[in-house]
């Protein structure tokens, strides 16, 4: 339960004398009306009109969505229950927006809803899961009414403890950005509401993925999207005239939006995301989406796989039994029509619980292009039955050249037992920056000279896009984490698993005789496929 200290520390301040440190609703003049004539603009007049219980704004810049937001929390903190009055929670990415939020409802309280309201300084109590409490700071203003408006400084552990309106204003940039927005539903219950507003900040962020769901209808969010171009042609740089005291004149509009535009150089991609709210690849993006579709085909087959908690507390033998009958079912048929005139590498990133497991097989080819033949991904699957399912696998791989595994952490053991099976051509992999910094730029070299080819499914390009220059070497982000397709949580496991498969396919492998095809008689266990391969 979040609650306020017993006897908080409480410092108040005088609405009509704000502190320079109450950043914007300080800066605005005495007489400063929101609603007088000319002040709204038009996105900001839909965004306080949509009473939606979830509200979602993706915007540019100072686009003036936080101002219309703390108006309309005003009005609804100054009026009666029956009026739809509510306490308002407002939490944004840093203390500053904070300071600058309810520094407007102050101003506006005086304003338009005729309070002289105090600013009070407090220590909001937060219980952590663990049951201790932290304390946060915060400001809150109090409303005849009997609501109040509270701005947090930073994001509460217990977010589902707050009742009425929340506000989470800058979402993508939050600490935690996963975590409070998977607890915005638990706010429905009891009859409160959400409004989510954000620049962009990358394709792979939790807010962009809530964006991407609130647009294909899978989560009832109304949407409002707020460019820095709309709000310009909606007038937003009379309003910076006329609260600069300075003539509008289209010329000089036209200037402004191109000194803004220009001041960030060469980094186009930046400024469209944060004026144009367009997200760009994550920051410092190792590929782009054009260079990992561009090496994307239909038809390989991508095989998935997830037990729920209580498979791994059914016996061994059931277990064993289940996996068997779904790698008959679901990779045998695949496996059986691999070339068996092709060398064979794969790679497998570990995870037990959370993230994916994934098994990448690459087949060399002549040509010296590692072609994709299966992708098998695994949530969580107990660690026996992985070394069943990779084994399986492993077994039926034709000229089986050479493996890499993840050997860190529980790892270790697949790695361990799966070098015991089938020897030196097995690598175990502790991954280092040394590691990254040699491994894998070949493997990112080979997107751009077209020497690799991958499935064609949204979540392997979503792991690829994950990689990033971190510290100097190309890697997934620690603690970078997203949903897949399924819903499940992911960490860039395919890309993981391919550059695995890739060292793989570039170290010393087994050595083959060579058997003339003619040579293969009506009793031979290979037979020639349509495609001229062969096939056990």
């Amino acid at each position: 339960m979040s609650t306020v200290t017993p006897n908080p520390t409480v410092l108040t301040r005088s609405p009509a004398s704000l502190p320079i440190d109450f950043t914007r609703g300080g800066d605005l003049a005495a007489d400063h009306d929101p609603l007088a004539e000319g002040i709204l603009m038009q996105h900001q007049l839909d965004w306080i009109e949509d009473k939606s219980d979830l509200k979602l704004g993706a915007k540019g810049r100072r686009t003036g969505i936080t101002y219309a937001e703390a108006l309309d929390d005003t009005i609804t903190a100054a009026s009666s229950r029956e009026a739809g009055g509510d306490n308002i929670f407002y939490i944004g990415d840093t203390k500053d927006k904070g300071r600058e939020f309810i520094g407007y409802v102050a101003h506006f309280a005086r304003i338009v809803g005729k309070e002289l309201c105090e600013i009070e300084e407090f220590l909001f109590e937060d219980e952590q899961p663990d049951g201790t409490s932290k304390f946060i700071s915060a400001y809150r203003i109090r409303f005849a009414s009997g609501f109040r408006v509270e701005a947090l400084s930073s994001n509460p552990a217990n977010i589902r403890g707050l009742q009425g309106i929340v506000v989470i204003d800058e979402a993508a940039f939050h600490k935690n950005v996963r975590e409070v927005l998977d607890a915005v539903n638990a706010l429905l219950i009891w009859g409160g509401k959400v409004r989510v507003i954000s620049t962009h900040n990358g394709t792979l962020n939790p807010f962009n993925e809530l964006v991407e769901e609130a647009r294909a209808g899978k989560i009832p969010f109304s949407i409002h999207d707020i460019p820095f171009a709309l709000a310009i042609s909606n007038g937003l740089y009379r309003r910076v005239c006329l609260i600069k005291g300075t003539q509008w004149s289209e010329e000089g509009e036209r200037q402004w939006e191109a000194r803004i535009r220009g001041s960030y150089g060469v980094r186009v991609s930046a400024m469209r995301q944060e004026l144009d709210a367009i997200p760009s690849d994550a920051e410092g993006a190792a590929l782009t989406r054009v260079q990992i579709e561009n090496v994307m085909v239909k038809d390989i087959p991508v095989v998935r796989l997830a037990k729920p908690d209580d498979f791994k507390n059914a016996p061994a033998h059931i277990r064993e039994a289940d996996i068997k009958d779904w790698c008959d079912q679901h990779l045998r048929p695949v496996l059986a029509i691999l070339d068996q005139r092709e060398r064979h590498a794969f790679g497998e990133d570990f995870a037990r619980s959370g993230d994916a497991t994934a098994i990448k097989v690459l087949a060399l080819g002549r040509d010296l292009v590692r072609r994709c033949r299966l992708v098998v991904e695994l949530h969580n699957i107990p660690f026996e039955q992985q070394k069943t399912i990779l084994f399986y696998i492993v077994d039926r791989l034709p000229k089986l050249h050479a493996g890499a595994l993840d050997a860190g952490g529980n790892g270790a053991y697949l790695a361990e037992v799966t070098a015991q099976r089938y020897g030196s051509i097995i690598h175990e992999v502790k991954f280092t920056p040394e590691w990254y910094r040699t491994q894998m730029p070949p493997y990112i070299s080979a997107f751009a000279d077209g020497d690799i080819v991958l499935p064609q499914d949204d979540d392997i390009l979503r792991d690829h896009q994950a990689l990033q220059f971190v510290n100097g070497y190309i890697k997934v982000p620690d603690g970078f984490t997203y949903k897949g397709s399924n819903g499940l949580g992911r960490h860039g496991d395919t890309a993981i698993a391919g550059a695995l498969a890739w060292f793989a396919s570039r170290s010393e492998g087994l050595e083959y005789d060579y058997t003339p095809a003619s040579a293969l008689d009506s009793d031979s266990p290979f037979t020639q496929t349509q495609t001229g391969g062969w096939r056990w």
